[in-house]
């Protein structure tokens, strides 16, 4: 389903637990949303990451707050105090990116919750498909919500495709940082899994969503000028990631034995 475009009606607060300073917004549809500034130190490509890994996550059946396409409007910057807040909302003025707010959820707390063999491998697997190196006991980019875990802040997956110019990619890799997931000692049925996810994956999948993707997040300095392309080239890259996924899993397995 194509992302929905909200317009940003108020600034609410920041937070500030991520490098990135998202913010709570309040949209022109009432709703309250994270925002994800384009302006931000990691640039676009964060976005796009966003955006990808994230409804990767839904294609596979994972629980995921809904993402929305933001209009930023710079005139917002005038009503905040903060300088750098200022700044920030002036250099995300255009389209920027963010996930539906969860009202009531806490921060996962890997050694109070405990979320099912099943679903813990699953995610697990997913971080591994997607590259994901932020879900670790330090950061584990989780919350509970209405006592399920939700999946947010996907920025940091896809690692490779920073300074990468669209050229094929080492898809094949066993992705060995799975070991610090927060989720691998209670993942335990990875290769069932890979059973259950892997059929629910294809090439229209990856193409539906990268098309959604803007134009202006994908044309710079390292990317080639077609953003076609570029899209093309993220599509091979998850194909490739699919057909050599036995390396990722047989990676996991081990690290959690």
């Amino acid at each position: 389903m194509p992302l929905r475009t909200i317009n940003a009606a108020r600034y609410v607060t920041p937070l500030r637990e991520g490098g990135s300073l998202p913010a709570v917004i309040e949209g022109d549809d009432d709703g309250l949303y994270v925002l994800k500034f384009r302006g931000a130190g990691q640039g676009p490509k964060a976005l796009v990451a966003e955006l990808v890994a994230g409804e990767i996550a839904r294609a596979l059946g994972l629980p995921m707050p809904e993402l929305v396409f933001v209009e930023l409007d710079a005139e917002l910057a005038r009503t905040e105090p903060d300088p750098e807040i200022q700044e920030l909302i002036r250099a995300s003025e255009g389209l920027n990116l963010a996930l539906d707010y969860l009202p009531g959820a806490i921060n996962f707390d890997p050694v109070a919750e405990q979320v099912p063999g099943a679903l813990a491998s699953e995610i697990v697997w997913f971080d591994a498909f997607a590259s994901n190196v932020d879900r670790s006991f330090r950061n584990p980019n989780l919350l509970v919500w209405h006592r399920k875990p939700w999946l947010i802040d996907h920025g940091a997956a896809l690692y490779f495709h920073h300074g990468w110019d669209g050229s094929p990619t080492h898809a094949d890799s066993a992705f060995p940082m799975i070991r610090e997931h927060v989720l691998l000692a209670q993942a335990d049925d990875i290769a069932g899994a890979d059973a259950r996810l892997a059929p629910t994956l294809s090439r229209g999948t990856f193409e539906s969503i990268l098309a959604q993707v803007p134009d202006a997040w994908l044309v710079g300095a390292d990317t080639p000028r077609d953003p076609a392309e570029h899209r093309a080239a993220y599509v091979e890259h998850f194909l490739q990631r699919l057909a050599h996924r036995q390396r990722f899993v047989e990676e996991a397995i081990r690290a959690r034995a």
